[in-house]
C-alpha cells in the first residue's frame, strides 16, 4: 500500500501525493480541472451518441473522474462504468479530500461506500463496477466504449504503458472505442499507433498540460 498525502492544487481541488512513486493522483494545476477536462469532456461526452456505454477507467484513484462523469449522466444512454484499483486509498483519506465541496455530495457518498466488486447505480442509468485488479496480469472486460487511461506517469509506472499492455487494452475495445490520457509522449502517440488507433494531440485542460492524447479505435 502506498503512503498518500494531502496536496491543493492550483484551482482549489485537492489531490494525493504518493511518496514511493514522487508522483501525484491528479496535475498540480487543477485535480478538478483535469478530471473535466481530460475526461469527462474529451473522451466521455466526446463520444457519447445517446447509446449505451460501457467505460472502463485504469486507475480508480480518489473517484474523482468517476464522480465528474456520474454528474452528467444522462438516464437516456445508460453507462456502466468499470473502474480498475490495485492500491484503493481508504474511505477516510477520500472523505478529506472534501470533494463533497466540488461535486454533488450523494452521488459522492455511493462512490465512497460503494463495495468493490459489485454494480452501484450512483444515478438512474448510470452503474458503478469498482474492482480490485492488477491492470497487467487479470483479465480486463470486454466490450469497451470509452477508456479513461489515468495510470501514474510512464516513468512511474512504465509496466502500464508498454505496447503488451496496450495490445491487450485494444483487444476489449469495440470499433469507435474513445481513449483518452494526460500523457502526450511521443513515444505513447507512437505506441498507440502502432496499434491501429487513430491518436490525435488536443489542447490540454486549462492552465495545465499544453496537450494530451485522445485515440480511438477505427
Amino acid at each position: 500500500m502506498h503512503t498518500v498525502e494531502i496536496e491543493h492544487t492550483a484551482d482549489g481541488s485537492a489531490t494525493l501525493f504518493v511518496k514511493e512513486l514522487d508522483e501525484h493522483y491528479h496535475s498540480v494545476k487543477g485535480a478538478l480541472t483535469e478530471s473535466n477536462h481530460i475526461f469527462r469532456d474529451s473522451a466521455f461526452l466526446y463520444r457519447a451518441d445517446g447509446s449505451p456505454l460501457r467505460l472502463l477507467e485504469v486507475g480508480f484513484g480518489t473517484g474523482l473522474n468517476a464522480a465528474v462523469t456520474a454528474m452528467v449522466a444522462d438516464v437516456s444512454r445508460p453507462v456502466h462504468y468499470i473502474s480498475l484499483e490495485k492500491y484503493p486509498v481508504p474511505e477516510e483519506t477520500l472523505h478529506q479530500l472534501r470533494y463533497d465541496e466540488l461535486v454533488e455530495s450523494s452521488i459522492l457518498d455511493k462512490i465512497h461506500s460503494a463495495p468493490w466488486g459489485e454494480e452501484v447505480e450512483l444515478v438512474p442509468g448510470f452503474i458503478l463496477e469498482k474492482r480490485l485488479s492488477d491492470y497487467i496480469s487479470d483479465p480486463l472486460p470486454e466490450g469497451v466504449d470509452v477508456v479513461y487511461f489515468d495510470a501514474f506517469a510512464p516513468e512511474k509506472q512504465p509496466d502500464m504503458w508498454t505496447r503488451e499492455a496496450f495490445e491487450r487494452l485494444v483487444g476489449v475495445m469495440n470499433r469507435g472505442c474513445v481513449l483518452s490520457t494526460y500523457c502526450a509522449k511521443g513515444e505513447i502517440r507512437r505506441r498507440l499507433e502502432s496499434l491501429g488507433l487513430r491518436v490525435e494531440r488536443i489542447p490540454g485542460p486549462p492552465g495545465g498540460k499544453r496537450e494530451i492524447l485522445r485515440a480511438t479505435r477505427l
